[in-house]
């Protein structure tokens, strides 16, 4: 009796204990969160699927609560406020989050930097960006995860451009560097809420956009509201990447480090064809945007004057310079590569 007394006992212990053991798990959740530079729409492509993947891996262990564009602080606070720990973790490009950084300028659409997606990668991994970029942001308290591609930059815009001089007056919502770039063209940028971007191309706030391809146009709404797709680009693919606060970055287990760094190569390798079979996709079979086209001896103004504008970054700091000496020994080593890297 006194061996099957004890033998109840222990069964009712291990029992209760499997009954709080999820509790305690739970209390013991590490729980971080993440903004996106993204609305929720485009947030579903383009970061949503590697939050869940890690969630799913991760478990009990650690959670990612995801937050879209504005929910908790504008995009233009996103680094301070990760900075300051608001936020443990950011995707977004260096240009729009404001960093106080020499690479600030070269988020986002650095014009003409890249021809193709696959240039970022590459540059980043390869050509030595990454560590430029980890340097940079260690020095603010930020650790630089990765980068990775999003798509071309285009005129999106209410009525059609066919030649440089159809730029003039045009109040365009772009990046602070791209509109820095194409003021020189007579391009107005405007600067709304990321949200606020339908309503004022309904509005005739704006004329159009020059923050994405054809893809994410469709994918958010604006191609049923804009009517013409300008095809010139003036960037192969956005450069964005994915930020956390140090201190909490360096708090995690190797392992969740490690996890969560994969997840997010992942998103950057799923953007890489998402991206690119759309923009071929709704150039061909797309109905909602009339695609028109500057011709190319004219559009050639505005890619030689990026290379005067690289000269002119390159002037502003060591590492500006640095950047910019990557990017022309890059695109030079592109050109002499030839086929299929490049083919003019």
């Amino acid at each position: 009796m006194t061996s099957r007394r004890t033998f109840i006992k222990a069964g009712a212990m291990a029992g209760a204990a499997a009954i709080t053991a999820p509790k305690v798990l739970a209390e013991s959740t590490i729980r971080w969160r993440l903004q996106t530079y993204a609305g929720s729409s485009l947030g579903a492509q383009v970061i949503k699927p590697a939050v869940d993947m890690f969630n799913a891996i991760a478990g009990d262990e650690m959670q990612i609560d995801l937050f879209y564009a504005d929910q908790l602080v504008p995009t233009s606070e996103l680094f301070q406020a990760m900075q300051r720990g608001t936020i443990d973790a950011v995707q977004s490009d260096d240009d729009s989050m404001m960093s106080p950084t020499d690479v600030t300028v070269f988020g986002g659409y650095f014009p003409f930097a890249s021809r193709y997606s696959l240039d970022v990668p590459a540059l980043f991994n390869d050509w030595g960006l990454n560590e430029i970029w980890a340097e940079q942001y260690a020095s603010v308290g930020v650790k630089h995860i990765s980068a990775g591609s999003w798509d071309p930059c285009h005129f999106i815009t209410t009525s059609p451009i066919t030649s440089l001089s159809q730029l003039e007056g045009k109040r365009v919502f772009t990046f602070p560097t791209a509109g820095r770039f194409l003021n020189q063209f007579g391009v107005v940028p405007v600067t709304v809420p990321w949200e606020d971007v339908e309503i004022a191309l309904q509005t005739g706030e704006i004329d159009g956009v020059a923050w994405c391809g054809i893809t994410e146009a469709y994918e958010v709404g604006w191609a049923d509201i804009c009517s013409h797709f300008l095809t010139n680009n003036i960037s192969g693919a956005w450069i964005g990447h994915f930020f956390a606060n140090m201190e909490r970055w360096n708090e995690l287990p190797a392992h969740l480090q490690t996890l969560m760094a994969a997840c997010f190569e992942q998103s950057h390798y799923y953007r890489q064809h998402w991206y690119w079979a759309g923009e071929a996709r709704l150039r061909t079979q797309g109905t909602k945007l009339e695609l028109t086209s500057i011709p190319d001896a004219e559009w050639a103004q505005v890619e030689q004057a990026a290379r005067v504008f690289w000269d002119d970054i390159a002037e502003e700091s060591e590492t500006a310079a640095r950047v910019v000496q990557v990017f022309k020994d890059y695109n030079a080593a592109m050109d002499r590569a030839g086929r299929p890297y490049r083919y003019s």
